[in-house]
């Protein structure tokens, strides 16, 4: 099969930055894609995409000019239904063969293979393998309409009267298999070898491509454009590194990879400058003005050695221009409004407290049925408190002082500077609050309740952090589940397993004392209708705070079960991840542990439990006896009367676990998790000789209770770190 390499662009104008890398990515896959399903690739076809600002394009090496004929064996009916009696064609079998392009002739070449109970006539034909004008069309109608658009927009071809839908309007469409144009049409375009370079710099326009191998390095030549998205990005990053390091004294330009993959597709031929605005905007908390500047500009801060912020930054430039002059005073006079905004609404800002602000919470929305954010911040606060008196049962001023960033924590939203920018919030916080004269860790719990905020996020820095950061996750799932608010399938608009993974990460990394059941209890207690009086703590940090008011939210059984399944469930998914076997995860969140720090220390002893070679028969017997016990009459109490045990094996069974049972307590106790299951070993021929010896469901009650106490002794013994049962296989 002869083959040569295939090149196809679309050219368009400019494309949304923000999608551009995931518009390459699917129409070069796509029609890969599709030209290897109709056979007109080989196996060692090599895909390459590119994307610009103004193009999108597929380089796929080793493609036919024609697939191969193809063999196919297509089943038709029964041969009850396509057979009369005397063995000749029914009118549906004909009406079958007619509609494949057969005619009665075909009959005779029917194949009847054996199909289930009954037979099948099957039709054999060689089907003509799609020639590349064909499969290339069908092709690039699948990729265009694959494309993952975040907005199509409609717009009229030349003819004045035909109109497409597309992501921007398309005026130009190449293919070329070799040297040869292919023939195909979309978007109200036909196919060529001529394209466009940069709209500025191109040395030649149109750019006349020879031969679809040559198309990068001609449109480089010719176009002035890189036109690999990759090559393109880090031609950017290098040019970035190079012009940090002429700046000299450490400095480097601050690392975002989202912002660079948007400048990327922003620039055909990049050129990076330094730029520079006056120093005295660095009075502004640098998070203000590195967002503005990467936000608004797409600019490229510059950070020094100590990663704090310089008044240098850099601009990547789609013009190369011998004087670049002009264009770095653009951009700097372009910047150096938006500095002046910053510093002005900092300044603004400052004038009032944060805790004169918390009254402005009141009218700002949370959520329909679960009022505004002044009244989640009351919730949040109670929560923060109880929490810290748990944590910090002898001493509550660390309680105090949770509740108190609890109730300052929103209270940033209300500012002209997070207004602005939304991202902000937290940050802009802390700032205030150090402003205002406020301890250190509580400005830090401010800017840290949001913590962790993504997967891999830090967590928050101090205990009051903690504590503000598990009251407001919290609050949020319990509030949310209690309006049924849950997250369904890929959907879950207001975060539920982020915050739900946010609240296992800072429970098991920071090893907190704190039960699952009791610290959901703080949450649920301010929801369903409990009103408290004012100040919950022994002094009420701000002046004037309301008591927690009513939602009306119905916190009954079924919903606090349905927050408790959930939390667990992600932290099994989590361990998953994390490498745990399903086995292990399953054995030790059967028992719903309390204290989650303790989980990787049952893990880490059910995993050493397992290697153990008494662990398969124990396992076993552990889901034999929980079976047993789940079908007697009544509650069985693990409780054994010594003058009852009859037969030598219960009696030896007995005695092993007055000796085994003490110790492996002890053990647990002392949270040696591996000793006490690897103590429970022991157990294992006593164990077998029981159930090869004893017969549990004696006639007489009195044994029959016995023994079935005797096993839930055994029971509770072997369940208390993780259920063994799980484990067997």
């Amino acid at each position: 099969m002869t083959t040569q390499n295939l090149l196809v662009e679309l050219f368009v104008e400019e494309l949304p930055p923000k999608a551009l890398k995931k518009l390459g990515d699917a129409f070069a896959g796509v029609l890969l894609e599709q030209l290897k399903a109709q056979g007109l690739t080989t196996a060692g076809s090599v895909l390459t995409s590119f994307a610009s600002p103004r193009r999108l394009a597929a380089h796929v090496t080793a493609v036919a000019v024609q697939a191969a004929d193809k063999a196919v064996s297509q089943k038709l009916m029964p041969v009850t239904v396509g057979l009369d009696a005397s063995g000749q064609a029914t009118p549906a079998l004909l009406k079958k063969l007619q509609a494949l392009g057969a005619d009665a002739l075909a009959v005779a070449g029917l194949k009847r293979v054996p199909d289930g109970k009954a037979e099948a006539l099957f039709y054999n034909s060689t089907v003509i393998g799609a020639t590349l004008a064909e499969g290339l069309q069908k092709a690039l109608l699948e990729a265009i309409a694959k494309l993952p658009i975040p907005k199509v927009m409609t717009y009229q071809l030349a003819d004045g009267w035909s109109d497409v839908k597309f992501v921007r309007p398309a005026h130009g469409l190449v293919a070329l298999h070799g040297s040869d144009v292919v023939a195909i049409e979309a978007l109200g375009l036909k196919a060529g070898n001529i394209t466009h370079g940069h709209r500025f710099e191109a040395a030649v326009d149109p750019v006349v491509l020879k031969n679809a191998d040559g198309y990068a390095a001609t449109l480089q030549k010719d176009g002035a454009v890189i036109a690999s998205f990759a090559e393109r990005k880090a031609e950017i990053a290098r040019q970035l590194a190079a012009a940090a390091s002429k700046v000299g004294g450490g400095a480097r330009a601050i690392e975002d990879d989202a912002l660079l993959d948007e400048v990327t597709a922003l620039v055909e031929r990049p050129n990076v400058l330094v730029c520079e605005f006056e120093k005295e905007f660095l009075d502004v908390p640098q998070e203000c003005l590195i967002l503005t500047m990467k936000a608004n500009q797409k600019y490229f801060p510059l950070l020094d050695a100590q990663g704090k912020l310089t008044h240098k930054f850099l601009v990547v430039s789609n013009i190369s221009p011998t004087d670049a002059s002009a264009v770095i005073g653009g951009n700097e006079r372009v910047v150096r409004p938006r500095l002046a905004d910053a510093k002005f609404f900092f300044d603004q800002d400052r004038k009032k407290t944060l805790a004169s602000r918390v009254a402005g919470l009141d009218k700002v929305v949370y959520h329909n049925k679960l009022g505004s954010q002044g009244e989640r911040v009351i919730r949040v606060s109670h929560i923060a408190y109880e929490i810290g008196k748990k944590l910090y049962p002898l001493d509550d001023s660390t309680a105090i002082h949770a509740q108190l960033a609890a109730q300052l924590a929103k209270a940033d939203l209300v500012t002209d500077m997070v207004g602005e920018f939304p991202e902000l919030q937290g940050t802009m916080g802390r700032y205030y609050a150090l402003n205002d004269g406020l301890r250190p860790d509580i400005a830090d719990a401010i800017e840290d309740h949001y913590k962790p905020r993504f997967a891999g996020d830090e967590l928050p820095r101090n205990s009051v952090g903690v504590i503000v950061a598990l009251a407001d996750k919290l609050e949020t799932l319990v509030g949310m589940f209690g309006i049924g608010n849950l997250p369904t399938g890929d959907k879950d608009p207001f975060a539920l397993r982020r915050h739900a993974l946010g609240v296992i990460r800072m429970l098991t990394e920071k090893d907190l004392a704190l039960d699952m059941n009791a610290l959901l209890q703080s949450a649920v207690d301010v929801f369903g209708g409990a009103v408290y009086t004012e100040g919950v703590s022994p002094s009420a940090p701000v002046p004037g705070t309301k008591g927690v008011l009513s939602t009306g939210v119905v916190m009954d059984v079924q919903t606090r079960e349905k927050i408790t399944d959930f939390i667990y469930d992600r932290l099994a998914g989590s361990l998953r991840e994390q490498g745990y076997s399903a086995q292990e995860v399953d054995a030790v969140l059967a028992l719903r542990p309390q204290r989650l720090g303790d989980v990787a220390k049952r893990l880490a002893a059910v995993r050493a439990f397992a290697a153990l070679p008494e662990a398969p028969a124990l396992a076993a017997a552990n889901k034999r006896v929980g079976n047993i016990l789940k079908k007697a009459d009544g509650t069985v109490e693990a409780s054994v009367r010594p003058e009852l045990l009859q037969e030598a094996a219960e009696q030896a069974l007995a005695e092993a676990l007055q000796s085994v049972g003490p110790k492996a307590d002890a053990a647990f106790t002392a949270g040696d998790y591996a000793a006490s299951l690897q103590g429970l070993a022991a157990l294992k021929a006593p164990v077998d000789a029981f159930f090869d010896g004893v017969m549990v469901n004696a006639e007489d009650p009195a044994l029959r209770a016995n023994r079935l106490g005797l096993l839930a002794t055994l029971h509770q013994a072997m369940n208390r770190v993780a259920d063994l049962s799980k484990l067997a296989t």
